[in-house]
């Protein structure tokens, strides 16, 4: 069995003078000629943020932060994996697994993870304890990038159980969202000796034929979104998932450039009235950007689309499954679509606030959706 290391993110200061002297020698293209962020990420938007950046923004402190969790790699099928795994002090917590998705990562669960360890040290009970498990995906983060064609969505659901197994974890619960919401439906399909239920926040299921003459207000609501989507929102896709390499050239050499394509998302995707700082701060919104930049990840993280963005995971679910409908999700669906994929849905909510970085936008109502969805899963 492979050997689980001990990890801690550590920066060089000359990553950090690096990243300096790139932020400083941008060289910026023209002005977008509309007044909204309808061409993309406004200029006066990226000049602030990057300027930030460069003089205001303190990586040490929040490197810190994130090194306050228990960090760990372990080599799965070849490739040498990053994860936080956090054990709760109470004995009968139940191990959960949470995936991230692009252009996310683990940063985006800093908020839920101990609330969801300790939840009575936050004011909850012993009752809602986990264990958490928070990997990066391969080719994210401080997880290793591969070098061979392969790590799609199934074998990275596939890595995944053997990940928990080797922590332990005979039986577990499992939760993501994006490409998290994918990868944890293909455990749901797969391991169904050792899960005991999945939680989506972004449930991937086709529209119904026999509804559509009958629309309810949520599936309206999705078909106009998936419009939307494949009209202004999608390109980003069809790039990654074609030609990923010609795009890492530019994000790979310049922090200005990666970080307007990843906030891009963040301003598309959020729930805010305008801005991604409505709904989380520059230090968070660039905690997240400096995990790719740092690790060199735009072409190996891009790569996850190239692998499977035409090959979505559709297989029918039995095990218990719960889902969190949030109103500005990319991908939406009603109950009556998703039970023709999920036979056993164990909860169900469509909430009024938030967008697809659910963890990371409304922490409190994540972990309370988490909470119930477990309990109806694990005594299933």
């Amino acid at each position: 069995m492979a050997a689980i290391e001990p990890f801690t993110i550590s920066t060089t200061d000359e990553q950090l003078a690096d990243l300096k002297v790139r932020l400083s020698a941008t060289r910026w293209p023209d002005r977008e000629t509309v007044d909204d962020w309808s061409q993309g990420t406004p200029l006066g938007y990226a000049k602030e943020l990057c300027e930030y950046w460069a003089d205001g923004y303190d990586w040490r402190s929040r490197e810190q932060q994130l090194n306050r969790f228990d960090h760990f790699t372990t080599e799965l099928d070849g490739l040498n994996i990053h994860f936080i795994h956090q054990r709760s002090p109470h004995p009968q917590a139940r191990p959960l697994l949470i995936t991230h998705g692009w252009p996310g990562s683990i940063v985006e669960f800093h908020k839920v993870i101990e609330p969801l360890v300790d939840p009575v040290a936050f004011g909850g009970v012993a009752a809602d304890a986990f264990h958490v498990v928070a990997p990066s995906l391969p080719g994210f983060g401080f997880s290793a990038h591969p070098t061979e064609t392969g790590w799609g969505v199934h074998k990275i659901a596939e890595a995944w159980g053997t990940l928990m197994a080797r922590l332990g974890y005979d039986r577990y619960l499992a939760q993501g969202g994006d490409w998290g919401s994918m990868i944890t439906g293909a455990i749901g399909a797969t391991d169904t000796d050792h899960c005991a239920g999945i939680h989506l926040n972004m449930p991937i299921v086709a529209p119904n034929p026999e509804t559509m003459s009958d629309l309810l207000p949520v599936e309206q609501r999705a078909l106009d979104a998936f419009g939307h989507y494949e009209q202004w929102d999608s390109g980003y896709a069809k790039q990654q998932s074609t030609r990923p390499q010609t795009l890492a050239y530019g994000l790979a050499d310049s922090p200005s450039g990666q970080a307007a394509w990843i906030i891009e998302k963040f301003w598309a995707w959020t729930d805010n009235n305008g801005s991604p700082e409505d709904v989380l701060t520059k230090d968070e919104l660039l905690d997240n950007i400096m995990v790719y930049w740092l690790t060199e990840s735009a072409a190996s993280s891009a790569r996850i689309y190239w692998e499977s963005f035409a090959n979505v995971p559709r297989d029918e679910v039995h095990i218990p499954m719960g889902a969190s409908i949030f109103p500005k999700e990319i991908f939406q669906t009603s109950r009556r679509w998703a039970e023709k994929r999920f036979t056993n849905i164990v909860h169900w909510n469509e909430l009024e606030v938030g967008g697809h970085f659910a963890a990371f936008e409304q922490p409190d109502l994540y972990l309370s959706e988490i909470r119930t969805w477990a309990t109806a899963a694990w005594n299933a």
